[in-house]
């Protein structure tokens, strides 16, 4: 199993006090047996490790090396959400047991069930991929899992406290404001990448919408981040929940938007396997495969689209500030700088188009 928030950028990897896991795993009641490590790739902050004991294989997925003040925090949430949507039809991995306990590894980790699934933002090994018909489907499958995740009652499965929906549109552009001011004021962060960023930001103000229905919200939802079946075009599971709260998941499908290829010949903006491949459907018609599955209102769609590419422009311009700093590989900062430029200038396309 395998998920990034952006494909091809390694995750650092943490020593894993073997003793400790069997005896932890031990007192989970786990299969028994001698404990067997293997890497996994995918994932450009947080680890995940391949588990082998008893005859049963897992997924461990913990905070990266050098925790961050939230990382911790994060995985505890996704341990939360991942038990809750057990009983959905949510397709996702498998919680199976979990621990805040930082003396056990020294970071909260948790163990998952293996996705027969493959990243097609990575590869296209599917048989299905190979055909026209077959990339179309997976681009409809990745709409339909996200109108199934924003369906969710999230009160019903024990997560109404999971996020504060109330001033949750309000709160969105003095966030993601904040968080680049505070990595632009590093001295080793060229910036001018945003000339219009207060322009962008006082659109979004302005047009607003006045109310939403809150859901359950992923935060990061796009083709990186789901697993597909090896045999049919569904997706298998969502991954990477690290964002998820409580909000308006209209947002979820602006993020797709932004990124979405404007024809199907040409790749999307993060430049996935699949959509270098072609033959995705058109934006409009993604639109209309989420009003068939879904009642919430889509009027205000441009609005949804311009604020996820705010949001994640900022949010991959700080790891090329990161990477101005040597705090993380040049070539992923770089990358991901190119993707932030991009999610800008279709913002401003938008805009001008509304």
């Amino acid at each position: 199993m395998t998920g990034s928030t952006i494909p091809d950028a390694p995750a650092a990897t943490a020593p894993v006090d073997v003793e400790a896991l069997s005896d932890w795993m031990d007192a989970q009641g786990l299969p028994g047996g001698t404990v067997t490590l293997s890497p996994l790739s995918g994932g450009t902050q947080n680890i995940m490790l391949i588990v082998d004991r008893g005859g049963r294989r897992y997924v461990l997925r913990r905070g990266p090396r050098h925790l961050r003040p939230g990382s911790n925090a994060a995985m505890a949430r996704e341990m939360r959400l991942l038990s809750a949507l057990g009983g959905t039809d949510v397709a996702h991995p498998r919680f199976v047991a979990g621990t805040t306990d930082t003396d056990v590894l020294g970071a909260t980790f948790y163990l998952m069930e293996p996705v027969d699934g493959f990243n097609a933002a990575d590869a296209l090994p599917a048989g299905y991929a190979a055909t026209a018909a077959g990339r179309a489907a997976m681009g409809f499958a990745l709409i339909d899992a996200l109108a199934g995740l924003a369906a969710v009652d999230h009160r019903a499965i024990g997560l109404e406290d999971f996020g504060k929906p109330e001033g949750f549109l309000e709160r969105q552009v003095p966030r993601w404001l904040a968080e680049y001011e505070r990595y632009a004021a590093n001295p080793t962060y060229p910036g001018g990448t945003f000339a219009d960023l207060d322009r962008v930001a006082g659109w979004l103000d302005e047009h607003r919408p006045a109310d939403f229905r809150p859901g359950l919200l992923h935060g990061d939802y796009h083709v990186a981040n789901v697993l597909y079946d090896h045999h049919t075009p569904k997706v298998a599971a969502i991954v990477d929940w690290e964002m998820a709260t409580i909000g308006d998941p209209l947002l979820d499908l602006g993020v797709l938007l932004a990124i979405w290829p404007d024809d199907p010949r040409r790749p999307d903006l993060y430049e996935s396997a699949l959509g270098r491949a072609g033959d995705l459907p058109g934006r409009d018609a993604i639109v209309e495969r989420y009003a068939e599955r879904s009642d919430r209102d889509l009027s205000a769609l441009d609005w949804y689209t311009v604020m996820a590419a705010f949001k994640l422009g900022i949010i991959l311009e700080g790891t090329y500030a990161r990477a101005c700093d040597g705090k993380a590989p040049r070539e992923v900062g770089d990358r991901l700088h190119r993707y932030a430029v991009g999610l800008f200038d279709r913002a401003r396309q938008i805009i001008a188009g509304a």
